[in-house]
């Protein structure tokens, strides 16, 4: 009875389970917590040399991994011979161009419904903005924002003030000690978010007015989600036996996908459906000039902050790889 009341009360009720669940095996939940790390075989036990080592293994990761894999493939040495690639594939796979994205403005409504869907949450970015706050005031800024975001999609420029996120490294599986073992969580302002939804609800119009997106894409769509997949594979696999066919499969672990995404061939894949012009612009300008910090918690709840530092490959194109990954299905 007291856990159904937990998860009753609760803002989020899996989050809240498997919190319970956690505590019942007497595993520690708090990934957050350090006390040391391992680096180039030496143990470091100080807080502000551990985000350091966080913070450049986070900024400089995707660039490293990505000149390993150009260096092992003399094909795709270079990033203007992936963008050459990539252009003569999808000119082969599409006989008639896309037409270009159509400007649709914001108005104060679809602000204040993007801020209403928000979670929730006491947890803010860099500027303590809380989404509790945001929402007890919506009716407020939803007029300024709806200003700023027509301003971001006529021009083509992102804001600058809300390209910072603040990283926390959250522990998946392994050595503790092993930064490698870690994955990057951004904490992004709730203008980011907003301005990022107003930008994503356009681009999926688009992309679903004009059938971009293959069907077998499950991830990152509305309505659509891996149970889809899974009970597609399965109901493939059952007729297949049924039918008395062979069967086989290929499966993939894309590790870190989101962070290898390659800047210029999902600009350049863009432009090819028909985000030209100042939406071409935009995309560009959300995905240039990005900065992050590192964010530690011990067990003690002392807190250690690394200044900013700039990135060339982030942790922010989650909703971008269908699009980026589309072409190869």
């Amino acid at each position: 009875m007291e856990y159904d009341r937990h998860i009753l009360n609760s803002n989020n009720g899996m989050k809240t389970l498997w919190k319970l669940i956690n505590k019942e095996l007497g595993k520690n939940c708090n990934n957050y917590w350090f006390q040391s790390v391992n680096i180039n075989g030496r143990s470091i036990t100080n807080l502000q040399s551990i985000a350091s080592a966080f913070n450049k293994h986070f900024t400089t990761f995707p660039t490293i991994i990505s000149q390993k894999i150009n260096a092992s493939n003399c094909s795709i040495s270079t990033s203007d011979n992936n963008q050459n690639n990539m252009c003569f594939s999808l000119n082969n796979m599409y006989r008639n161009s896309f037409p270009n994205i159509k400007y649709c403005c914001t108005t104060s409504r679809e602000i204040e419904n993007i801020i209403r869907t928000l979670q929730t949450s006491n947890s803010c970015g860099y500027d303590k903005v809380s989404s509790k706050l945001l929402k007890l005031c919506s009716y407020y800024v939803s007029s300024p924002l709806n200003y700023i975001c027509n301003r971001t999609l006529y021009t083509g420029v992102f804001p600058d003030g809300i390209k910072y996120a603040t990283i926390r490294p959250w522990f998946k599986k392994g050595n503790k000690d092993d930064v490698n073992n870690y994955r990057p969580i951004s904490i992004l302002t709730l203008f980011s978010k907003i301005f990022e939804k107003v930008i994503q609800t356009r681009l999926l119009i688009h992309l679903t007015d004009n059938n971009i997106i293959v069907k077998e894409q499950y991830g990152f769509r509305t309505n659509l989600k891996t149970d889809n997949a899974m009970y597609h594979l399965t109901n493939e696999i059952l007729n297949a036996l049924n039918n008395k066919v062979s069967i086989g499969g290929i499966f993939c672990n894309l590790e870190k996908a989101f962070d290898y995404v390659n800047h210029k061939i999902l600009l350049t894949k863009l432009e090819f459906y028909g985000i030209t012009g100042n939406h071409h612009k935009l995309y560009k300008s959300y995905l240039m000039d990005r900065y992050q910090r590192t964010l530690l918690y011990n067990e003690n709840s002392h807190i250690t902050i690394l200044p900013w530092s700039k990135v060339e490959q982030g942790s922010h194109k989650a909703r971008y790889w269908d699009l980026y990954f589309s072409s190869c299905l």
